[in-house]
Order: C-alpha cells, then structure tokens, then sequence
C-alpha cells in the first residue's frame, strides 16, 4: 500500500519558515514531502559550469536539508524533467496534493500547467500561493480594473492598500511535525550534474538596521561596501522573506520600501504584458529603432573595455562576481543602448547570463527602462552622462580604481565613441524610428 503525502515543491522559495505554500501544505493533513528539481529544462541551457546561482541553489538546499534530518525528515532533491519527476514519484506515493508558490515567469506557467494536468489525471490536485511578492496579478490595479503600466501610480495605490495582513509571516514552525518521517536522501552533487562550485562568499542574508536607515543618503554610491542590502539574490531565491523586509522597510526606510514596491511592479508587469519576458519591447513602436548592432562595440562592453572608466568598472565587477551595483546597471545599460546603439535584448541576455540575482521580471524591466523601450512616463531622450554620472557617485573614483586600475595610463582605450556624438546620434535615431 502506497503512502498517502502532500508534497511541498519549493522552487523559489528556499527556507522553511514563513513560506505560504509550505505552510499550508503543514496543515493539509498529510505528511509532507519536501521536494525540489533542478529543472533541466533551465539547466540544460546554461553554458557556464561554473554558474554560482546553481552554486547558491545548492548551498540553500543543504541548509534546508540540515534542519529537516533534525526534524526526522528530508527534502528530496532530483536532476531532471519535472514531468519525469512526478511521473516517478507517483510510483512511489500516493500523492493526494502539491502545494507549491507561484511563479510568474512564461517557461513557469507553461511547467505549471503541465505538472497540474498530469496530477489531475492521477486525481490529485495542485495548490499554489502568493510568496515571492508582497501584491501580485490583479491585487494593485486602477479603479477600473485595468493594470498600472507607469510606476508612480501604482506605489500610491500600493501603499493605499498596504496594511499589516499583507506583511504578517505564516508561522510555519508551529506544525513542522507534519514532515513526512523518514531517513535523509543525499542531495545531487554540483560534480554529478556538471556543475563544478567557485567557493566565492554569497552576500549574506543577515541584513543589520543601519543599512535599511541608511539606504537614502548611501544607495548611489558604488564605493560604499555596504551603501546596498545585498539581498537581491536572497529575494530570488527566497532564502529571505520579502514580507520580512517589507515590515522592517515599513519601520527603517521609506526609500528601501520604495525599492520592495519597484520589484512587485516589475513583476505584475511581467503579469499582465507577458511578452515582454518573450523579448518583446513594452511600448510597440520601440521595435522600429534601428540598432546599429556592433559585435566588437558589444564584445567591448562585455569585457569591460570601452574607455569610460564607470561603465568598464561596472562591467568587470559584473563578470568577477555575479553582482554589479544598481545606479552601475543603470549607467551601463544606458551606455549600451543609447551610446553604443546597442539593442537592449543583448545587454538582457548577458546579464541574464551573468547575474547572480537575475529576476526576469526586474531585469526586463530595467533594460527596457534604460532603453525607454519600457513601461517609464520618462521621454526617449534621457541619456545618462558616464562622466557626470561619475563625478556625482564616484567622485573619490575609488570604485574605478578597484576595477579599472589602468584608467590613467596610455594602454586604457580611448572612448569607443565621443558622448556628445553618441548623445546626438541616438536622439536623432529614436526621433526617426518614433516619427514613422
């Protein structure tokens, strides 16, 4: 006779307190299996063997794994297709749910989609909740029912609606003795799904007080080594809560609050315009922009090698650690959309690439942002100024000078193009493109 159970698929949501779909898989009234797939439908696609969010994945389950075998438990971890996965444990289980936390993305939906179908022949069902965001799909839209498509308006209605049920955490540890007993499954190692670790420290998740308070007057600056939370890639994977943060940005900061309110816009975007995570520009007429397309100017700021010392400095942080300033994304998004002509999908897909808190959802809407592509009331013709973006964030240049210490000799390259050239250049294309 096969054992009854309710799984807990975690996915982006890598702890075990306050986690919504955990919570109430806990008081389904079945043991609960935790499970977790490294999709190799996402796997399979990532060229670098060495990518650190596979890494930080890995890290997080076996902490997991630690806290479970001290309730008796496990968490089971698999390397394959989700449908296979399912399929297998249907073999072993009697599997009556699934609960799990949603997930916007289009490749999660159609996954989704395909996982509920295959439980409901089997006469089980798929359960799934809000975590990842504070409001989601159609919790802030206009009085009409319509989506919020320009940010301002959105964060008052936001805030309008914004009362402590939102932020209250789900006390999951009060029925952790629901977990399914049972001896602990060794977790895939990095090695056995070809993936080797770097050992580069993850930014913590213990984010202290005086960070939030100072976030204000700290935020631009890149030098600073705790001007920024940090906690992107935390949010991403969810080994922190963003109902955590949003009570004590609620308290601490106004502005870092403003940051949580950006990520759920960002994300109901994604909901309510899904092609722009199929590499669509938000605003149409954004397709007729002739990009020039370079592959040497993009190979260049890739490498971090175009002459201007902030975007260079930006762009070698990035590929050294996985992470890069966000006043830097703005400014070397820019710089390759509208200096360098540049089609933003490039600049999305390498950081795609190279991101160790790489969201969908915030990184189309910062790419498409910087191209004036996006859903921004700002006109096309904002243009970020590297040299004077430098002398107001990085006046000292001690943020240049850890990653670009050659700027001042002969071997750094001159700049790939004059800014006042580019400036005119970009304005007179995007007239073109917009006038037709």
């Amino acid at each position: 006779m096969k054992k009854e159970i309710a799984i807990c698929w975690f996915r982006r949501d890598l702890r075990l307190a306050d986690n919504a779909a955990l919570y109430q898989a806990l008081k389904s009234g079945y043991p609960v299996l935790p499970v977790f797939i490294f999709d190799r439908n996402i796997l399979n696609k990532l060229e670098n063997k060495a990518d650190r969010r596979v890494e930080f994945i890995h890290a997080a389950l076996h902490d997991m794994q630690v806290l479970l075998q001290n309730l008796g438990s496990t968490l089971e971890v698999f390397y394959d297709y989700p449908l296979a996965v399912y399929q297998k444990l249907f073999s072993r289980y009697t599997i009556k749910a699934v609960y799990t936390n949603h997930d916007y993305e289009p490749y999660a939906i159609e996954r989704d989609t395909l996982i509920k179908d295959l439980l409901q022949q089997h006469g089980a069902h798929l359960f799934t909740y809000k975590d990842q965001v504070i409001f989601e799909k159609d919790e802030v839209v206009k009085d009409d029912g319509k989506p919020y498509t320009v940010f301002s308006p959105y964060a008052r209605k936001w805030r309008a609606l914004l009362n402590p049920f939102y932020l209250k955490a789900y006390p999951t540890e009060k029925y952790f003795s629901a977990f399914l007993k049972q001896e602990a499954i060794a977790i895939p190692s990095l090695a056995s799904m070809g993936f080797k670790a770097v050992d580069i420290p993850f930014p913590s998740k213990q984010l202290a007080d005086d960070i939030i308070q100072h976030y204000t007057k700290n935020r631009d600056y890149p030098a600073l080594e705790k001007g920024t939370s940090k906690m992107g890639v935390h949010l991403r994977f969810g080994t922190v809560s963003i109902r955590e943060l949003g009570r004590r940005a609620l308290i601490l900061n106004d502005t870092y609050l403003n940051e949580l309110i950006w990520r759920d816009f960002y994300h109901a975007i994604l909901w309510h315009f899904p092609k722009v995570g199929k590499g669509e520009s938000f605003k149409s007429e954004y397709e007729r922009i002739e990009w020039i397309n370079n592959e040497n100017e993009f190979k260049r700021w890739c490498e971090g090698n175009t002459g201007y010392p902030i975007v260079d400095a930006g762009m070698r942080e990035l590929n050294a650690t996985g992470y890069m300033h966000n006043r830097v994304r703005m400014i070397v998004a820019s710089f390759l959309t509208k200096h360098l002509l540049i089609d933003w999908r490039w600049g999305e897909a390498y950081f795609a690439e190279k991101l160790l808190d790489f969201d969908l959802a915030a990184n189309n809407g910062g790419w498409q942002w910087a191209s004036s592509s996006g859903c921004d009331a700002a006109p096309y013709f904002r243009v970020f100024n590297p040299y004077l973006q430098t002398e107001k964030f990085d006046k000292e240049l001690k943020y240049v000078k850890k990653w670009v210490p050659e700027f001042m000799e002969f071997s750094y390259p001159k700049p790939i193009v004059p800014h006042e050239a580019a400036r005119k250049r970009v304005l007179e294309v995007y007239a073109k493109a917009l006038k037709e």
